[in-house]
């Protein structure tokens, strides 16, 4: 699926402007801040954005705002009032052990080179490997750990209990 949306030459690519594309990194970071989220690593693609974060709120909670969020900003933006710019659905994965998140995160990271818009992951500039970003990240980045793939996937299931800190 995301190489088709990779390839994908019709249809909206809003996330291309460096405005939006900058919204929705300054919206990824204000999370942090907010406490809603850990990021560990994230990129803005010209139609769909990629995010790997141990929530720290309800996820629906955290995407509504997120969602919402870079919507209104987006929208001002074009121009636009009243249309939707998210699509409804989102997809979110339970990640289970460290060998599993070093993967999400470099295919995260990596998603424009194998899209072929740059030659490393570090000179996309709406990237988490992206050096402005990994300075501004390295106070929220999070240690991976098992313990953190944990605490991520606890958020998920309700009736499980969730640590408030990974052990790192």
């Amino acid at each position: 699926m995301d190489r088709h949306l990779d390839q994908e030459r019709s249809g909206p690519h809003y996330l291309r402007q460096n405005s939006i594309a900058q919204a929705v990194v300054d919206s990824l970071l204000r999370g942090v801040s907010l406490g809603h989220y850990r990021l560990a690593a994230f990129v803005v693609m010209a139609n769909h954005v990629h995010v790997l974060l141990w929530p720290l709120i309800p996820p629906s909670r955290l995407l509504k705002a997120l969602k919402g969020t870079t919507a209104r900003e987006a929208n001002r933006l074009l121009g636009r009032s009243g249309e939707r710019f998210w699509q409804a659905e989102s997809y979110d994965h339970w990640v289970r052990d460290e060998q599993e998140f070093h993967q999400i995160a470099a295919y995260i990271e990596n998603n424009p080179v194998a899209a072929g818009l740059v030659l490393r992951a570090e000179d996309y500039p709406w990237s988490s490997a992206h050096e402005e970003w990994l300075r501004k990240l390295n106070g929220a980045r999070v240690h991976t750990s098992v313990d953190a793939a944990s605490t991520s996937a606890c958020a998920t299931k309700t009736n499980m209990p969730c640590p408030t800190k990974t052990s790192r």
